[in-house]
């Protein structure tokens, strides 16, 4: 388990687990915690469980569509219920907030007192879409004294894109012009961390801190859909303390 290294640490909890450990098979060896990538049920119900037991309080999830839906998840929210969204937002105390991530960027987001925390899968089709911002919305604390925390994902050396993608970034925000680096081959190396940052710091939220490590490039512990395509997901959570 990665655990963020963020001034927050005594008032949420938050941690993003990795492929180490776990029950299932390859090409979902071992922690896998997706259901929806062809993996044994009964392995991903273990590999939940075992995950289950380091939180205090129940964990929800989402079905990840890749758009910029924020659900709102308020005192008595369905903790049975897994809607499609990317992002999901709430002040209760009562359950732990996770998203899934193999190669896209997942970012926890708190305010400085702990009492509002988010999770948001932020592969770049949510990203372009607005997700930091749509989530944020939903903050009552000043962006100033909101928190960002940047988990593994693919990094610049190895996140190849084309034009098309490129031109919708910034088209958006032209501040994503210097997040992505020309190839010789006419297609771009695009950096996942600096476009969230970038968004971040344009949207008011001054503190961010990045674990930046390339899950491309480290099969031994992190699960890689463009290295692997069939392969299975890692989780980011996070509640309140």
């Amino acid at each position: 388990m990665l655990r963020p290294d963020w001034p927050l640490k005594e008032v949420v909890g938050a941690l993003s687990t990795t492929r180490e450990g776990g029950v299932s098979a390859t090409p979902f060896d071992g922690f896998n915690l997706a259901c929806h990538v062809g993996d044994d049920p009964q392995a991903v119900a273990h590999n939940r469980a075992q995950l289950q037991a380091q939180v205090p309080v129940p964990i929800v999830w989402l079905e990840q569509v890749h758009g910029n839906t924020v659900i709102l998840a308020g005192e008595q929210y369905d903790i049975t219920h897994t809607p499609q969204a990317d992002a999901i937002y709430t002040r209760s105390d009562q359950i732990a907030l996770a998203i899934m991530t193999a190669d896209c960027l997942p970012v926890l987001l708190a305010s400085d007192d702990g009492q509002e925390v988010a999770a948001v899968h932020c592969g770049w089709r949510p990203l372009v879409a607005d997700i930091l911002a749509e989530t944020i919305a939903l903050f009552s604390a000043p962006r100033s004294r909101i928190h960002a925390w940047l988990g593994p994902a693919i990094g610049p050396q190895a996140f190849e894109v084309g034009e098309e993608v490129r031109e919708q970034f910034v088209a958006r925000h032209q501040v994503h012009l210097n997040a992505f680096k020309a190839q010789v081959n006419g297609r771009y190396l695009a950096d996942i961390y600096a476009l969230a940052t970038q968004q971040l710091t344009q949207l008011g939220v001054q503190s961010v801190s990045v674990h930046a490590q390339c899950t491309v490039s480290n099969p031994a512990h992190f699960f890689s859909y463009r290295r692997d395509g069939q392969c299975g997901r890692m989780a980011s959570l996070i509640w309140r303390k």
